[in-house]
């Protein structure tokens, strides 16, 4: 890039609740640092947080941000390499507005900025994320000395934390655990460091590497979870854990190697949660198995469906003030962790309830398994809209359908539902499906797949 700004490319690159494009050529240390100059200009705060993740573009760019953050007055504590939700716990730990450098579980070429307020409150379009973008476009004079940039590790005050809210105790687990050369190779050895013996870890691709040299991290696409699952059942582990870039999101193998869905985890935690506060409401976004809200009710508490994406997920929790909320792309957020997702969070809660029985995961979580589900399957599409508009008018009218869309189109009945929606950060057309049991979903699944891809390039 140049080092004038592209408007075109910077109104690409803001997306609905980040900043994601390709490096250089999208993304850069000049976009950085005018989004740092702009940022602290509209949070209005004294003190920023900057955080970044293992890719090679990463550091100067978060170094670029922090420049001009503190060119618009505000002091600059840099924590250096990160988890996203380390990033988030240094938001709520230190009070401050933050700002993170990853790309999360996109390819090599990609970086990015997820961005928050203080005590990690989102940042999305709808609540300041437009008006970065209109500053970096049309830069306001900034008058007034510059701020100061310091260092400050939060590592282990992070690990220690996350385990004071899910304490693993019970019986010793055999855990395995994919990094993908992201940054739980950063964050895993601190949180299972302080589990002493309760559990003995197996790591897998801990080394930082944004290259991605083993596999993408990004556990939500199977092929990449294939190492781990064969890992688990080699090893006779316990359970497996795969996280993504920068470690947000956890996914599950069980004892047996096969992939946990998210849907089921999202469940096993609404019941912890229930149990310590019953009648407590639990977010869940509506590409998530019905399954979770079935079960969220009859254990008493208040089921709350939102959009897909945590600038929606946390404003939500907010408003109902609700314990716990969980994304069927393997996003877990807490109330107890200022409303933040945590993969590694996560995965504790799942350690510690498997722990404290003597059941195979497999079997602790059968309870929670009601539906079949597809996973997400993604489909590049030339005319998003024109495809959704097409699958719907196909459901219109028929016997017990319904549809709605809220975020893109679902599609239910009383033995299937699905959705189809267009991807925020890339050029696709994601698609889950559900069904009361597998013949069903596959007939589901493969009959809208057909409608989707006769229109793919």
């Amino acid at each position: 890039m140049a080092d004038t700004l592209d408007p075109a490319n910077v109104r690409a690159i803001f997306k609905a609740y980040d900043v994601r494009g390709t490096v250089p050529d999208q993304v850069d240390e000049t976009l950085a640092r005018a989004t740092g100059r702009a940022f602290a200009q509209v949070v209005g705060a004294s003190t920023i947080v900057v955080g970044h993740d293992m890719r090679p573009s990463s550091p100067g760019m978060a170094g670029a941000f922090a420049a001009g953050a503190s060119e618009a007055g505000a002091d600059v504590v840099m924590i250096g390499l990160a988890s996203t939700d380390q990033l988030y716990f240094a938001s709520g730990h230190l009070g401050h507005p933050g700002a993170m450098f990853t790309a999360s579980h996109n390819p090599a070429q990609y970086n990015g900025i997820k961005m928050c307020r203080r005590f990690a409150q989102p940042v999305g379009m709808e609540t300041g994320l437009a008006d970065i973008r209109d500053l970096v476009l049309e830069p306001r004079r900034v008058t007034g000395p510059s701020g100061a940039i310091s260092e400050h590790d939060v590592l282990d005050a992070y690990a220690a934390h996350l385990l004071t809210l899910a304490p693993v105790t019970g019986r010793r687990l055999k855990v395995v655990a994919d990094a993908g050369n992201g940054m739980a190779g950063h964050t895993a050895p601190a949180v299972f460091g302080r589990l002493g013996d309760a559990v003995e870890l197996v790591p897998m691709y801990f080394e930082l590497d944004g290259t991605f040299p083993h596999h993408e991290a990004n556990p939500i696409e199977p092929a990449n979870l294939v190492d781990l699952q064969r890992r688990v059942v080699e090893e006779k582990a316990d359970l497996g854990l795969a996280f993504d870039g920068d470690a947000d999101r956890c996914f599950l193998v069980d004892e047996r190697g096969e992939a946990v869905s998210p849907s089921t985890l999202t469940a096993l935690i609404a019941a912890r949660e229930l149990a310590k506060e019953p009648g407590a409401t639990v977010i869940h976004n509506l590409i998530t198995s019905r399954a979770v809200p079935e079960i969220v009710t009859e254990l008493g508490g208040t089921p709350v469906r939102t959009r897909v994406g945590h600038s929606y997920i946390k404003a939500t929790m907010a408003e109902t003030n609700a314990i716990f909320g969980g994304e069927h792309s393997g996003h877990f957020y807490f109330r107890d962790f200022w409303r933040a997702d945590s993969g590694m969070l996560a995965a504790l809660h799942a350690m510690a309830a498997l722990a404290e029985t003597d059941r195979t995961l497999s079997e602790l979580l059968a309870q929670y398994e009601r539906y079949v589900v597809s996973g997400e399957i993604n489909s590049e599409v030339a005319d998003q809209a024109a495809v959704t508009a097409e699958i719907e008018a196909s459901y219109a009218g028929a016997d017990g359908v319904t549809t709605d869309d809220l975020d893109g189109l679902t599609v239910s009945h009383a033995d299937w539902t699905f959705n189809v929606r267009p991807s925020n950060t890339e050029p696709l057309l994601r698609l889950n499906a559900e069904g009361r049991d597998r013949a069903t979903m596959v007939e589901v699944r493969d009959r809208v797949l057909a409608q989707i891809r006769r229109e793919a390039p």
